[in-house]
């Protein structure tokens, strides 16, 4: 075809695209631009916010349509595409739908959605929709299951691994977190023996059809009339571990692989207070004494736990069988007070560290642990700050918090112990916020960060989940985890579980009817049996909830856990081994130290406020992706292998491996205002038809009163699960 020719057809298809007309000529890929911002319709469904809550968390662009608001702009071929220097511009690299259809049968925006699609080659996710002929499938009806989907062993096929989904293994377990609430429901069904000319239809993801042989589609690829739709025919929210599972590969499969924004699993372990020794919980008194939650006058425990040499033998070994390394905030004045109980200059457990520090991180935890924030009036309990005469708060001063950074740091160089001192975490997290009793941060905590030269120091993230600046230090938000720093031993960390997560009428505090945070037990557990058969596995599912959502936030234990009993290997062993049954090694967890962790979530937040306010523009013609965004602000992104950055002079690779994409942080090279990237000619999406044809059908809308819409607020896992209760920890996280 000659260039005359070419320019001809490029006009001629622009002018059918604005007249909403359906014949359809596919643009050259080259003479396209695509706007890399994703058009989500939204119906108020959990299906759609779920995919809203992952292009947030990932940070890609995306515009929301909502169908119940009267002043939404109609989706005609002038919301969708225009013209830009002379050439076609698709305003969105992808479509997120309700359904098939949303709009009613014979709708001219339907019409305009899939001209728009067909003509640029855009793709179309379905969010949730019944299995129907008019997506490929055949009625879920002989064979075919209609209904919940709770606790279903679902799998991803074949072409769903060599497809989107290569990051996973195979299996996709749906969750039953509770018998007494439907919280997935769906359709399996097969694909059609006869689709029309030129179709096909793929499953991707699928699962046995109950009482048959055979399996059927729960997500699947329905290629036609120039169109390909992802089919999903199940219910599901942001928190499910069915969707956190898929989520990063829909987002992938719409936008062919090429989008701002990223998906990474990440797992950091902070081991809290090296050195100490930490006291015991009382199954007795039912506090720990020592502890300000224990009554007045209570006699401390006089055999704390603490780690030994030959427990650190045992991590080293752990961490080595696992690839994993764990995080130590560590007190000084711990060993120090040792040498001093025990009448000697050498601490063991120190030395023993010392020679094994490589396989490890240290963190600064202060010289000796102690509170920070008000001065506690401990003489009740709960514990209140103490008043002045005139009622106001009295304070931890600046000089005695700058004194409890510096010492710890001044000992580690002294002992010859590595640390970024940077890093910090505070006792108790204290100095910040500590509710009820302390509603403000210390007013001398920031200048004394800032004095002592810290940028990150670690919060509480059952309290303050969001990072905040404390003067010019930013904070690392931390998950608490329900293995206890008072307990070594399965049954005192069942018997202080049973205390907390028990009614009074089962013998319990009962904290867990007043809270409204958490749920109680039934009934208590088996100390005996407990740890292995409830806690360990009910823990596995929180905390690989935060694992896969995208959330590079550190867990925490505590150095006890390790010791005697050593109760942190059972957790630790049941969530990697779940991980790594369910990802492939292209997909490794991300474990990251304090510092990394507070960069990510810094450069997160200022990359999401760019995208909120409008500051980037992306776009994609042919091979070369082009992103601006405001100085300083660092260019997130997922592209597929091969990618290359555009310098002044020559290139530079783009990103690093994961799941199968290059993603990462990247900026404008010397002398340039944005970023370009180059992808190879072998991973460049095409713009063209995905199969002839010369009329783009449109479906029928899809009923939806004959389509359950599932659970729209997740079911929490059992107590203790903070992210989907919204709820502030029960857990006890303070330690002496």
């Amino acid at each position: 075809m000659g260039r005359a020719t070419r320019r001809a057809a490029a006009c001629a298809a622009v002018g059918l695209l604005a007249a909403g007309l359906q014949t359809v000529t596919a643009h050259a890929a080259a003479q396209n631009r695509i706007d890399l911002t994703v058009l989500l319709v939204d119906d108020g469904g959990p299906a759609t916010a779920a995919i809203a809550a992952e292009l947030t968390s990932e940070g890609t662009p995306y515009t929301t349509v909502k169908l119940s608001d009267p002043n939404r702009p109609t989706i005609n071929a002038a919301f969708l595409s225009d013209t830009l220097n002379g050439a076609p511009r698709a305003k969105f690299e992808g479509v997120v739908l309700p359904n098939d259809n949303p709009f009613g049968t014979g709708s001219a925006e339907m019409t305009a959605l899939a001209t728009y699609e067909a003509t640029f080659g855009i793709r179309q996710i379905d969010a949730y929709t019944y299995a129907q002929p008019s997506v490929g499938l055949n009625w879920a009806q002989n064979p075919g299951y209609i209904g919940t989907l709770d606790g279903t062993q679902g799998g991803v096929t074949a072409a769903g691994t060599a497809g989107p989904f290569g990051y996973l293994k195979g299996s996709v377990p749906f969750e039953d977190n509770d018998p007494n609430v439907s919280e997935s429901y769906g359709y399996l069904a097969t694909p059609l023996t006869t689709l029309p000319a030129g179709s096909t239809f793929t499953p991707l993801v699928d699962a046995p059809i109950p009482g048959t042989t055979s399996r059927g589609s729960l997500v699947g690829e329905y290629a036609h009339d120039n169109r390909r739709e992802l089919v999903v025919t199940f219910v599901y929210n942001q928190y499910q571990q069915q969707f956190r599972l898929l989520a990063r590969g829909m987002v992938d499969w719409v936008t062919q692989g090429v989008h701002l924004g990223y998906d990474q699993n990440y797992f950091a372990v902070h081991a809290d207070d090296l050195f100490l020794s930490d006291d015991r919980w009382s199954s007795t008194l039912k506090c720990t004494p020592g502890d300000v939650t224990c009554p007045p006058n209570t006699s401390p425990d006089l055999n704390p736990i603490r780690m030994t040499p030959s427990d650190v033998d045992t991590l080293v070994a752990w961490e080595k069988a696992n690839n994993f390394t764990i995080d130590f905030p560590f007190n000084g004045g711990g060993s120090a007070d040792w040498e001093s109980e025990n009448n000697t200059t050498t601490d063991p457990l120190l030395t023993k560290f010392l020679a094994d520090q490589s396989s490890f991180r240290f963190i600064n935890h202060t010289w000796d642990h102690p509170f920070l924030g008000c001065q506690q009036d401990v003489t009740v309990v709960p514990w209140k700050c103490q008043t002045d005469a005139s009622g106001n708060d009295i304070w931890v001063s600046e000089a005695t918090i700058q004194s409890e950074i510096q010492q710890n740091i001044t000992w580690a160089q002294q002992q010859g112990l590595k640390i970024d001192p940077t890093e910090l975490l505070t006792g108790e997290h204290s100095g910040l916020v500590t509710l009820p009793q302390q509603p403000t941060d210390n007013p001398n905590l920031a200048p004394a960060l800032a004095a002592a030269g810290i940028k990150w120091t670690g919060s509480d993230a059952s309290r303050e989940p969001a990072q905040r600046a404390v003067g010019s230090t930013l904070t690392v938000p931390r998950y608490p985890m329900n293995v206890f720093y008072n307990a070594s031993t399965a049954a005192t960390e069942t018997d202080e579980y049973n205390w907390i997560y028990n009614s009074k009428a089962n013998g319990g505090s009962g904290l867990c009817e007043t809270s409204g945070n958490s749920t109680c037990l039934p009934a208590p557990l088996s100390e005996a049996t407990g740890y292995t058969s409830y806690i360990v596995p009910l823990e596995t599912r929180i905390d690989l909830g935060h694992v896969l959502n995208n959330d590079p936030r550190p867990h925490f234990i505590h150095q006890s856990n390790f010791a005697e009993g050593q109760i942190a290997y059972p957790v630790l062993n049941s969530i990697l081994n779940t991980y790594k049954g369910l990802y492939n090694t292209n997909t490794p967890l991300v474990n990251m130290s304090e510092s990394s962790i507070g960069t990510e979530l810094q450069k997160r937040s200022a990359w999401a406020g760019a995208v909120s306010n409008g500051q980037v523009t992306g776009y994609r013609i042919g091979s070369t992706v082009t992103v601006s965004a405001p100085s300083g602000v660092q260019i997130e992104a997922t592209m597929p292998t091969g990618t290359t950055q555009k310098q002044l002079l020559g290139s530079t690779a783009f990103g690093a491996p994961y799941a199968g994409s290059l993603t990462g942080w990247v900026s404008p090279g010397a002398f340039q205002g944005s970023v370009t990237l180059t992808l190879s000619a072998a991973n460049t999406p095409s713009g063209a038809a995905v199969v002839k044809a010369n009329t783009v059908k449109i479906a029928p809308a899809a009923p939806k009163a004959v389509v359950p819409q599932g659970v729209l607020k997740a079911v929490p896992a059992g107590p203790g699960d903070i992210k989907r209760t919204k709820g502030k920890s029960l857990v006890p996280n303070t330690s002496k």
